[in-house]
């Protein structure tokens, strides 16, 4: 018999997950290497983070939707485009796919997708005013809402004839998405993956946006735990089969500085104004290692 807060949860009861198995073939060696880590310091995850395979597979089938809308701004995307028209774009495809924009009126985020451009490092307002021009570079972060269960993932869009310097920032940011995945390794810290992405950055010479960074995410549009990208190894919450976060690293080509629009209350830029990017996927712990859900 094991006893997990006020609950007490007999060998043979339902596993707490859902899954409709006996506890003690279920999640019971689970919560007992999860109690000593515990017990020995570790920042351990509450079950409400733990999903079941009922909810991962509602979380892929919102993520075809959400994928399918990056997708659809690929094929029309490019210079003298207004940022209004790709808002129109993931509306209109995850309408018609039977989804819900999640940015959309996000306490009180007025649409459905977010679009940065160059020095924008995030939460950018698509809009008729911000035209795309040759060079630019731009984040699409994309979320989407499906029966309930979340997905979220941006990608990078190089306009036309881009600098070397620009291009260079959109790959290594990439990598470093990568080399974050490869230390998703169930029952090591968030802290390991996040000191090996800052570690990628400031090897080629760029920093790493602080105060914002990943999120758990599935059940609602943001969960914990917090994904700091310039944290320690060993520090942070224990990354476990049947976690789900994103793993988003900002990139600035400068400093790591950033201030927040005063007018709109949304958009985050660079504080000395160069260029900053940005991917983004949704990630499941798996007991092997991990799966992407979203990219």
């Amino acid at each position: 018999m094991l006893h997990l807060g006020k609950h007490k949860i007999e060998r043979n009861d339902p596993c707490w997950c859902g899954s409709g198995r006996k506890y003690k073939t279920c999640h019971m060696r689970f919560d007992e290497r999860l109690r000593k880590m515990q017990i020995a310091g570790a920042i351990v995850p509450d079950r409400s983070l733990i999903k079941n395979r009922e909810m991962i597979d509602g979380i892929k089938r919102s993520a075809e939707i959400n994928m399918a809308c990056l997708d659809a701004v690929a094929k029309e995307i490019g210079a003298d485009m207004p940022t209004e028209d790709i808002d129109r774009i993931v509306y209109d495809t995850t309408v018609r796919m039977g989804g819900i924009p999640a940015p959309l009126h996000y306490e009180g985020f007025p649409k459905s997708v977010c679009t940065s451009i160059n020095e924008e490092v995030c939460h950018g307002i698509p809009d008729n005013k911000h035209i795309l021009k040759d060079g630019d570079i731009i984040n699409v972060d994309c979320s989407t809402i499906l029966d309930g269960y979340f997905s979220d993932s941006s990608r990078m869009y190089c306009i036309g004839d881009v600098s070397d310097e620009k291009r260079r920032l959109v790959e290594v940011t990439k990598e470093c998405v990568q080399i974050g995945l490869d230390a998703v390794i169930p029952w090591t810290f968030l802290g390991d993956m996040g000191s090996k992405v800052h570690e990628h950055a400031v090897k080629n010479g760029y920093s790493v946006v602080r105060e914002i960074g990943g999120h758990g995410i599935g059940l609602e549009f943001h969960e914990d735990p917090f994904v700091s990208y310039v944290s320690e190894p060993g520090t942070e919450m224990l990354m476990v089969p049947g976690m789900v976060f994103t793993i988003e690293p900002m990139v600035n080509m400068g400093t790591d500085r950033i201030y927040q629009d005063e007018k709109n209350g949304w958009t985050i830029y660079t504080q000395d104004h160069k260029p900053s990017a940005q991917w983004e996927i949704q990630v499941l712990v798996t007991d092997s290692g991990h799966e992407v859900l979203c990219w």
